[in-house]
C-alpha cells in the first residue's frame, strides 16, 4: 500500500512538472499566438462540449422514447394477429353446422366407390361454399383427413398434399383439443405462387360420442401478418420475426428464413418491452411482445442508427454549423490578436531600425489605446534624439568647414607657387598662349577656392574646377601626365559637395608620377542605375596601386567614426567623412587597388536638385 502511494505521489509530481513545463512555453509563445489560443479555448472547446452533451441527451432521448413507443405498438399488432388467429380457428367450428358432414364423417367403411365419390362430392362442395367462397379472405384450402379419406377445397391449385408421409399429426395422433401449427417445410403442400401460409390443425371430435372423427386442416395466408406488422418496418430498414413455442419462425420480413429455428431466443428475456444490443458491430434495439393465446412471440429489430437518423441529420447540420463557427471564430480571433499583436510588432520593428540608427523609421500607429500611447511616446522620444544628432552634425560640419577652409588657405599658396613657378618659365620661353591659358584658369580657380557661401555647387561647377586643376597639372608635367573625363548624366541639374574630386586627383598625381614614368588618369561620372537615384565619380589610374595592407588600414580608417576623420588629413578619408555626414553611411568612397595594378576610386552620392540642396 505504501509502495502504491509512492507510485502515486511520484506521478502526480511528473504531471505538475509536467504542467509546468508546458505553462513556461506556453509564456514564451509570440502574443498574437497567445490571443488566438486563449480565444479558441475560451470559446470553440465550451461550444464543442455543450453541443456534444446536448446531441447525447438528445439521441438517449429518442431511443427512450422509441424503446417506450415499439412496444406499445408491439402490444397492438399482437392483439390484431391474436384475433386473426382466433377467427380463423372459430372457422374450424363451422363445420359442425353441417349434420350432413359429420354424419359422412362417421363412416369409416364404403359398399362400393361410388358412394365415396358422392360422399366427397357433398363435403368438398360444404367446404367450398363455407371456407372458400363464403369463408374468410386469406384461407387458401381446407383439408379434412377422416378414416383414410381425404376431403379438400382450395383457393387457387395446389400439390403434393400427402398427409400420411409428410404431416407430423395423423389421424391417430390425439391433440386432445388443442391447436398445431404446421410450417410450410414440414409438409409437401405447395401452392401455386408459392404463397407463405401456416396449416391450422385441429382434432374433429364427435358432439354426440366424444369420439375422434378426423382432423381439419387450414391452409391460410400469412399475408395478414405481414399486412399488420408492415407499419412497423420502418421503410424495410427493421427486421420482424414471430416464433412460436418450439422456436420455429413462422414469419420473417425474410421470407427465406420462415420454418427456421431461431437460435437466439434464449439470449433475449422473454418479456414484453425493448433491450439494447450489439452483433457486428452495430447496435440494435429489439422489442418483443408475447401472443399468449397462440404462445407466439413477436420481435421487432432495427439498428439505433435508423432510430437515430434524424438526430444524426441534425448532428451533421450541428457538426458543420459548429465548423462555421470554428472558421468564423477562428477569422475573428486572428483578426483580434492581428489588431493587437501587429501594432506591437511594427513598433517592434520600428524600434530595432532606431536601433541601427536608421532614425527616418514613420511610426504609422494612431489609435488611442495603450499601444498608441506608447507609440506616441516612442515617437517623441525619437524626435527628440534626431534633433540632437542634428545638432551634434551641424556642430561637426561647422567645425569641417573650418577645416576646410582652412586646408584651403594653406594648399592655395602651394598651388599658387608651383603654378607660377610654370607660368614663369613659359614666360621666359615666350610661350604666351600657354601664359594666357594658365593664368585664366587659375583665376577661375581662386574664384571657386575662395567661394564658402555654399557647401553644395552644381555637378558641372566641381568638374570644370576638376579639369582645371588637370590642365595646369598637365602643363607642368607635359607628356608624363594624361587624363580623360567623360560624363553621361545632367550634371547642371544636381548639386554635389565642394572639393570632393581635387583631393582624390591630386593624391592619384603625388604618389603615381612618383614611381610611375607616365600617368595616365580616367574619371567616369554617370548615373549608377536607370532609376537614377544615386550619381557615381569612378577614377582610375595607372599608378604603382596600393599595398594590400595599405589598403586595408586605409578601409578601417573610412569605416571609422565620421567625426574621427579629421585627423587624417583632406585625403580620401577626409572626403569620405564628409560625404557620410552630409549623406549618411549608405555613401561615400570605395577603393579597389593591387599593388602594380593601378587604383580604381568610386564615389557614390544621391541625386539632389539644386533645390533639393
Amino acid at each position: 500500500m505504501q509502495l502504491l502511494w509512492a507510485i502515486l505521489l511520484i506521478l502526480q509530481r511528473i504531471m505538475w512538472i509536467n504542467m509546468t513545463f508546458k505553462w513556461y512555453e506556453f509564456k514564451n509563445y509570440r502574443l498574437r499566438t497567445k490571443l488566438i489560443i486563449s480565444y479558441m479555448i475560451l470559446t470553440v472547446i465550451p461550444v464543442a462540449i455543450l453541443g456534444y452533451i446536448l446531441y447525447s441527451q438528445y439521441t438517449s432521448s429518442i431511443e427512450e422514447q422509441v424503446g417506450e413507443y415499439l412496444p406499445l405498438v408491439l402490444e397492438q399488432s399482437s392483439e390484431d394477429i391474436e384475433n386473426q388467429m382466433k377467427s380463423f380457428q372459430q372457422i374450424n367450428e363451422m363445420l359442425y353446422n353441417s349434420p350432413q358432414v359429420i354424419e359422412i364423417l362417421r363412416k369409416d367403411k364404403y359398399a362400393n366407390t361410388s358412394e365415396l365419390l358422392k360422399d366427397q362430392f357433398q363435403v368438398n362442395s360444404y367446404l367450398s361454399k363455407s371456407y372458400i367462397k363464403g369463408g374468410k379472405e386469406g384461407v387458401l384450402g381446407v383439408f379434412i383427413v377422416s378414416h383414410n379419406r381425404l376431403f379438400q377445397s382450395t383457393r387457387i391449385s395446389y400439390t403434393s398434399f400427402d398427409f400420411y408421409e409428410n404431416l407430423p399429426y395423423g389421424q391417430e395422433i390425439n391433440l386432445n383439443g388443442q391447436t398445431k401449427m404446421i410450417l410450410p417445410n414440414e409438409t409437401s403442400l405447395s401452392f401455386e405462387g408459392n404463397p407463405p401460409y401456416i396449416l391450422i390443425m385441429k382434432d374433429l371430435i364427435d358432439v354426440d360420442n366424444r369420439k375422434k372423427i378426423g382432423n381439419i386442416f387450414l391452409a391460410v395466408d400469412i399475408q395478414f401478418i405481414k399486412d399488420i406488422v408492415e407499419k412497423l418496418e420502418n421503410k424495410n430498414q427493421s427486421d420482424i420475426w414471430i416464433t412460436d413455442e418450439h422456436n420455429r419462425m413462422i414469419y420473417h420480413t425474410n421470407p427465406k428464413k420462415i420454418g427456421s429455428t431461431f437460435k437466439d431466443k434464449l439470449k433475449y428475456p422473454l418479456i414484453n418491452g425493448s433491450i439494447r444490443t450489439t452483433s457486428h458491430n452495430q447496435n440494435y434495439l429489439i422489442s418483443m411482445q408475447r401472443l399468449d393465446s397462440v404462445n407466439w412471440t413477436i420481435f421487432h429489430r432495427v439498428k439505433v442508427s435508423v432510430l437515430t437518423e434524424k438526430t444524426d441529420m441534425a448532428r451533421n447540420a450541428t457538426i458543420i454549423l459548429f465548423v462555421v463557427f470554428v472558421l468564423i471564430s477562428t477569422i475573428l480571433s486572428v483578426i483580434l490578436a492581428w489588431n493587437v499583436a501587429n501594432p506591437l510588432h511594427k513598433l517592434t520593428k520600428i524600434m530595432k531600425k532606431v536601433e541601427q540608427g536608421d532614425f527616418q523609421a514613420d511610426i504609422t500607429i494612431r489609435s488611442q489605446d495603450e499601444i498608441g500611447l506608447l507609440a506616441k511616446n516612442f515617437q517623441s522620444m525619437v524626435l527628440k534624439i534626431k534633433e540632437l544628432i542634428r545638432e551634434k552634425y551641424q556642430l561637426e560640419l561647422k567645425h569641417k568647414e573650418a577645416e576646410l577652409y582652412a586646408l584651403q588657405s594653406q594648399i592655395n599658396p602651394h598651388f599658387m607657387y608651383n603654378t607660377l613657378e610654370t607660368i614663369g618659365m613659359a614666360v621666359e620661353s615666350n610661350d604666351n598662349k600657354t601664359v594666357v591659358k594658365m593664368v585664366t584658369i587659375l583665376g577661375r580657380m581662386l574664384r571657386y577656392s575662395i567661394s564658402n557661401k555654399a557647401s553644395f555647387v552644381p555637378i558641372s561647377q566641381e568638374i570644370l574646377h576638376m579639369k582645371d586643376f588637370l590642365t595646369i597639372q598637365k602643363i607642368r608635367f607635359e607628356e608624363r601626365l594624361e587624363f580623360f573625363i567623360e560624363e553621361t548624366m545632367e550634371s547642371k541639374v544636381y548639386t554635389t559637395p565642394k572639393f570632393i574630386l581635387q583631393p582624390i586627383i591630386e593624391n592619384s598625381i603625388k604618389y603615381g608620377l612618383e614611381q610611375e614614368e607616365k600617368l595616365i588618369m580616367e574619371i567616369y561620372i554617370y548615373y549608377k542605375d536607370h532609376e537614377k537615384k544615386e550619381i557615381i565619380y569612378h577614377i582610375k589610374d595607372n599608378g604603382p596601386g596600393i599595398k594590400k595592407d595599405d589598403l586595408h588600414k586605409i578601409m578601417q580608417t573610412l569605416d571609422g567614426n565620421p567625426s574621427e576623420k579629421r585627423a587624417s588629413g583632406f585625403g580620401l578619408v577626409n572626403v569620405h567623412g564628409r560625404l557620410q555626414m552630409a549623406y549618411g553611411k549608405q555613401y561615400g568612397i570605395q577603393i579597389k587597388s593591387e599593388e602594380n595594378q593601378g587604383t580604381e576610386i568610386i564615389i557614390n552620392i544621391p541625386t539632389l536638385k539644386i533645390d533639393e540642396t
